[in-house]
């Protein structure tokens, strides 16, 4: 075993029950081209390749880069880093032409966010499994009204089915890390909530109504568009929203409504 490298983020598992699990998460088969990101030591990468029909894989860590290729000679081990790499491109170079590809992965913690965000990115993959810390697919999965429930859940959930499947405890990561982790599995919506041209400006009213989540929605609103009151509150009427409301209480559609309202009333992103 690799001796993993914290500068890196590594923390690797190697109980073959859990991996078999997290790679039956991802209902990957025979006609299935899987990417893994991070495969480190090649613990999952074991049970996607008996599972699927075609597997790529990004490894950063360079000194793991060799030992993968002589385990996995089947496979395509891509020496590089995830955040960098044309995911479609790269699939499509190595597999061939195809409708779809599935993505895994026990991902590091310090890049989970845009590791999500960009397997969300339009054209991505049909179905993602990651390897988590627990808080993070606790807030994915959160429920409008809970403490998890932020701009990260709205975000995630306006544009993908997002689920927790089970939780991962500490002990059985190598080193072990100071958190539980839990295996999410997203799958993009046919339909998403809001278009791909919207999506910059549904992430600012997102995250800036969030930035006043203890005021209420008429007074976010205000600080935000920097609209007076009754012009803010006519927008909220307009979306059918309650101006005391908190923005933690309104669930994906109705954010996406006050964006269109807001757009229509001529609020212009800075």
């Amino acid at each position: 075993m690799p001796r993993p490298k914290r500068r890196l983020g590594q923390h690797f598992l190697t109980d073959p029950r859990i991996l078999a699990r997290i790679a039956d998460g991802l209902e990957a088969g025979p006609e299935d081209t899987v990417l893994e990101i991070g495969p480190g030591p090649g613990g999952l990468t074991a049970a996607l390749a008996a599972r699927a029909g075609r597997l790529v894989a990004i490894e950063k860590d360079r000194d793991l880069v060799p030992a993968l290729r002589e385990r996995f000679p089947r496979a395509t081990i891509v020496e590089g880093d995830a955040l960098d790499l044309d995911w479609r491109a790269l699939v499509e170079r190595e597999a061939g032409p195809t409708q779809r590809y599935l993505l895994a992965g026990n991902i590091p913690y310090n890049i989970t966010s845009p590791l999500i965000d960009k397997a969300l990115e339009p054209d991505g993959p049909a179905r993602v499994v990651f390897l988590v810390q627990k808080e993070v697919a606790d807030r994915v999965t959160a429920a409008p009204g809970t403490p998890a429930y932020g701009a990260l859940t709205v975000g995630v959930q306006a544009v993908a089915l997002a689920e927790r499947l089970f939780a991962v405890p500490a002990g059985a990561f190598r080193p072990r890390p100071q958190v539980d982790s839990a295996v999410l599995r997203l799958i993009p919506l046919a339909q998403p909530l809001v278009a791909d041209a919207g999506r910059r400006g549904f992430r600012q009213l997102v995250v800036g109504l969030f930035g006043f989540r203890r005021k209420q929605l008429g007074r976010g609103l205000r600080e935000l568009t920097g609209w007076s009151p009754d012009r803010a509150g006519v927008a909220l009427r307009a979306a059918a929203l309650d101006p005391a409301a908190r923005p933690e209480t309104l669930r994906p559609q109705e954010f996406v409504r006050l964006l269109g309202v807001l757009v229509d009333g001529g609020w212009t992103m800075p």
